[in-house]
């Protein structure tokens, strides 16, 4: 905390002033949040926000004066979920179907249990650390990894990945609709992804990029159009140019060998992502089912029948088999009920 707003917060609790005090705290808070400590501020918030509830106020005069304002007597303290909408309202959207061209998505909904290799899980591990020392990287002259590119078959666990960052970091996860940024008219979708930047850099946050292979085919791809080829460029030019304090950034795609081989340099670090071994579908099937009881299983033969299965999968195939044991009306999962999930998938 700055010096001066320390002393004005000592100065104002001295001479009770508590319209300054409500003031200065609100200061600090958005001043915290503006440098991504986003948990420390949305701790601080909750106890202002105590501190006015436990408050009585101290005659009608107050209740009148906000009738008078417009405002309704004893309005409730909007809840952080309210404030997340609000923040929902101004972001940006497309000039010409002006629909939002970021969702957010709640904190409540992220899933962040992830398994993976332990290597892998390591360089996650990194990422997270490097984020929360970040000040301290800072004081000594370095760059925490903001730009992070994860890569693999489908559904072994990148956008998962991504949720887990932004959970652990404690960072709003802001998801690019690629429905409608990427635009047929001339210009329009570098405008549009030139803009959704510009927010992420004000706005702590997790920017995610899904399926970025559509922003960044290699040029030398001769079936591309001119248009998409500018828009790589631009792609190139802003990554360059992006050095946020306190967020990050995160990539994720399927077709890594279509990439343009400028894109590779431009981020701070590139995690495949694999799919997983017998022992991580093990894992997979057991955190899905940790809810449910479980007759005897043997986890061994069960996962020898999901070879070459994606995560994605072994999640299916945990649910469905939960499902159908609730159906069974015996809410014990048996092999019987993973057996047929698997059978029912591998046909998929």
């Amino acid at each position: 905390m700055k010096a001066d707003l320390l002393e004005r917060v000592f100065r104002a609790i001295a001479t009770d002033d508590e319209v300054a005090v409500d003031k200065l705290l609100d200061t600090i808070v958005r001043e915290e949040r503006k440098k991504g400590h986003i948990i420390l501020a949305d701790r601080l918030e909750n106890i202002t926000k105590s501190k006015t509830k436990s408050q009585s106020r101290p005659s009608g005069r107050s209740t009148l004066l906000d009738s008078a304002q417009g405002k309704p007597a004893n309005k409730p303290t909007p809840t952080a979920s309210a404030t997340n909408l609000q923040a929902l309202t101004e972001l940006p959207n497309s000039k010409r179907s002006q629909l939002p061209l970021l969702t957010v998505i709640p904190r409540e909904q992220l899933r962040h249990h992830t398994i993976l290799p332990a290597t892998v899980e390591q360089r996650f591990q990194r990422i997270e650390r490097e984020y929360a020392a970040r000040d301290r990287l800072a004081h000594h002259g370095f760059h925490y990894k903001q730009k992070i590119l994860l890569y693999g078959l489908p559904g072994c666990g990148k956008t998962m990945s991504a949720e887990r960052l932004a959970w652990n970091t404690g960072l709003p996860l802001f998801k690019v609709r690629f429905d409608t940024m990427v635009s047929s008219y001339l210009g329009e979708t570098a405008t549009n992804l030139r803009e959704i930047f510009e927010v992420a850099s004000k706005n702590p946050c997790l920017l995610f990029l899904d399926e970025c292979d559509s922003l960044a085919k290699s040029r030398e791809d001769n079936n591309e159009v001119g248009e998409m080829k500018r828009v790589v460029n631009t792609f190139l030019q802003i990554l360059d140019e992006y050095n946020t304090s306190s967020g990050l950034l995160v990539a994720a795609t399927n077709l890594d060998k279509s990439l343009d081989m400028a894109v590779w340099r431009r981020f701070d670090d590139a995690i495949e992502v694999p799919k997983p071994t017998a022992t991580e579908l093990e894992a997979l099937l057991k955190q899905t089912l940790i809810a449910m009881s479980k007759g005897s299983i043997e986890w061994h033969s069960i996962v020898a029948k999901m070879q070459g299965f994606s995560a994605a999968q072994a999640v299916r195939v945990a649910q469905d088999a939960a499902k159908r044991a609730i159906l069974d009306r015996e809410e014990l999962v048996i092999p019987e009920h993973l057996e047929a999930a698997i059978q029912e998938i591998s046909r998929t």
